[in-house]
């Protein structure tokens, strides 16, 4: 197949930066706002079976982010007691280096075993959190390839990208760190409260005292930041927004002299998000000075107290420093798996919205490569029968359409705009299913043959083309697997692009980019129709395939089309009714039913609707081009 019909309906502004989609909810460490899951516990669950296949892996990576973390936690306390025969040694009788040395050759142990269960743990982890990816990955885009086109016509091409790019790019890098990040924390966490309560349980309630007003201010700064985070998130989605749209039409807005009034709505926007982020910013930025000054207040205290039992020779001096190393410790699990808990959240919210896609409705069961009906030479001979079809289930388009097309006819399809020429086509490819009746091609019902096996008898021509970033010769040869140069230079020929291709300095190795933007729009359609001709299909689907080339490429065009359609069946979307007079068939269409057909005299001479849509085009010059 040459080419498949696209979406083209004003695209959304495409997947936002960082993680996750955007939306409102609990808040993040600084405040930002992240989105709910609808229904967290059910596919957490869902996620964590990804894990299943990996629970040994896991298991490691548990085991040495335990060991990792109880290695670091078990040193300051080693320190301390250095710290404590350095004083004693002092005031004493002389410091006992040999006893302080065999310290720090622990310590340089447990610190090169800590960073060896470390790097093990991330090292496995990586694997793992890639491993799920790469499926989940693979589970969508197969998942894309089987969703019936009533999915991608009624969403964004943004939200699509979005949920297959950005969620699952967000579920990685939360396998990847946050989930190994968290068990460390929760390790550390409780690693430390157990070794400040072997050194002193008064100590250690001093030091939980300053948690709830910690969790005070916390809150306090989250409620006020909140409003004024979900304010810049808003206004920045605008302000991609516009930017996106003045970028794609700076030619339009330019010949019109509108740039002014875009620098000036940008301003307004930017100055409405400056405004909200400032104060966001300003607000959230009091966080660390205040959580700063309570954790110094709890560190004045703990030295006081401290002191006091060092002088009571209750504990000694180097407990105090490795408390101290414990305190500030204690406050970064906190503020880490607070941070996480929320990436989590959002993590959750981008799995469920992946599982909303992995979920949608698929396209209806074919038959099996060995039930399959095989259509060995195809002829072109086509049948509506009875056909009824409504894109929703309580509106019907067409209620009782008949169509028979012999093979090597040429059918016109003509109406007006919503008339549903577009509907017939992507009926007969099997786009969107048939509600009742038939369609079939050489007596076999399309229903009865694999999807990839019946677009293959088609070739395709639209006016919007589709070029993919690649060579021109690629291009080409994306009409049939396995062509030849000699089969793209003569398919180059018979469209009249061959000239055109070897004027540009690489020739057929001329690189176009994302949009082909680097040749002119009458040269894409050559292209497309150079790809159609190498496709060699036994049906053509022609969509007004002459609408951007010039005069007289236009005429050269119709005569290698004409060749073309020699002996093959062609459908022709027509706009201009101009070049269908030769047609076999006109199918004059309108809300969605065939109300008129025969050939163009018999239709004129009947004097109906296509009569009268006719004379409308050619009031003034009946025998002029429209």
């Amino acid at each position: 197949m040459s080419e498949r019909p696209h979406d083209k309906r004003p695209q959304g502004m495409g997947p936002r930066p960082g993680f996750g989609p955007p939306g409102g909810g609990p808040m993040g460490a600084l405040g930002m706002p992240v989105q709910k899951a609808k229904d967290f516990k059910g596919t957490l669950r869902r996620l964590l079976a990804y894990l299943k296949p990996y629970r040994m892996k896991l298991i490691i990576v548990l085991l040495m982010a335990v060991l990792s973390t109880v290695f670091s936690i078990v040193s300051p306390k080693l320190m301390g007691n250095a710290t404590t025969e350095i004083y004693e040694g002092i005031v004493g009788s002389g410091i006992n280096f040999d006893a302080i040395m065999r310290i720090v050759f622990i310590l340089i142990g447990l610190y090169l075993l800590s960073s060896l269960f470390n790097y093990v743990q991330q090292y496995v982890m990586a694997g793992v959190a890639q491993n799920t990816v790469y499926e989940l990955r693979n589970q969508v885009n197969h998942k894309l390839a089987r969703l019936p086109l009533s999915f991608f016509d009624s969403r964004t091409h943004g939200e699509i990208l979005s949920r297959t790019v950005n969620d699952v790019d967000n579920i990685s890098n939360t396998l990847q760190q946050s989930l190994t990040q968290l068990i460390t924390s929760i390790v550390t966490l409780v690693g430390v409260i157990i070794m400040m309560l072997t050194i002193s349980p008064l100590l250690t309630v001093i030091l939980l005292v300053t948690l709830p007003l910690s969790f005070v201010v916390i809150k306090a700064i989250a409620s006020r930041s909140q409003g004024y985070f979900k304010s810049q998130q808003a206004e920045l989605g605008k302000l991609n927004g516009h930017v996106e749209e003045m970028y794609t039409g700076h030619k339009i807005i330019k010949a019109f002299g509108h740039e002014r009034k875009s620098v000036d709505a940008f301003d307004e926007i930017n100055d409405r998000l400056y405004h909200s982020g400032r104060k966001a910013q300003f607000i959230t930025g009091i966080m660390m000075p205040l959580m700063g000054f309570i954790g110094n207040i709890g560190y004045v205290l703990i030295s006081v107290v401290g002191g006091i039992l060092v002088t009571r020779h209750a504990i000694k001096i180097g407990d105090i420093q490795a408390f101290i190393q414990y305190a500030r410790q204690f406050s970064q699990p906190l503020t880490q798996t607070a941070n996480i808990a929320n990436i989590i959240q959002s993590t959750i919210a981008s799995a469920e919205r992946v599982f909303e896609l992995l979920d949608e409705k698929e396209e209806s069961e074919e038959p099996s490569a060995r039930d399959a009906a095989v259509l060995a030479s195809p002829q072109g001979n086509v049948q509506f029968q009875h056909v009824k079809f409504g894109y929703k289930e309580d509106v019907t388009l067409i209620t009782d359409m008949n169509i028979d097309v012999k093979q090597g006819q040429m059918v016109a399809i003509v109406g007006p705009t919503g008339a549903g020429k577009t509907t017939l086509v992507n009926l007969l490819m099997r786009f969107y299913e048939i509600r009742e009746g038939s369609i079939t091609i050489d007596g076999v019902n399309i229903t009865d043959l694999r999807r990839g096996d019946l677009r293959m008898l088609f070739g395709m021509v639209l006016q919007d083309t589709w070029l993919f970033n690649g060579t021109i010769r690629d291009n080409i040869a994306y009409g049939r697997e396995g062509a030849s140069e000699a089969d793209i230079i003569e398919a180059a020929q018979a469209a009249h692009a061959d000239h055109f291709i070897r004027t540009l300095p690489e020739g057929y190795a001329t690189i176009l980019n994302e949009e082909a933007s680097n040749i002119s729009q009458g040269q894409k359609q050559l292209l497309t129709i150079a790809r159609a001709i190498l496709a060699d299909p036994a049906i053509l689907i022609l969509d007004e395939a002459t609408s951007s080339v010039d005069t007289r490429t236009e005429a050269q065009i119709q005569k290698a089309m004409s060749k073309l359609m020699e002996g093959r069946t062609s459908f022709v979307i027509a706009h201009r009714l101009s070049t269908i007079k030769d047609a076999d068939m006109i199918l004059v269409m309108n809300h969605g039913d065939v109300i008129e057909k025969g050939s163009h005299e018999e239709l004129l001479a009947a004097g109906g609707f296509y009569a009268d849509l006719y004379n409308s085009q050619f009031s003034d010059e009946p025998d002029s081009v429209a």
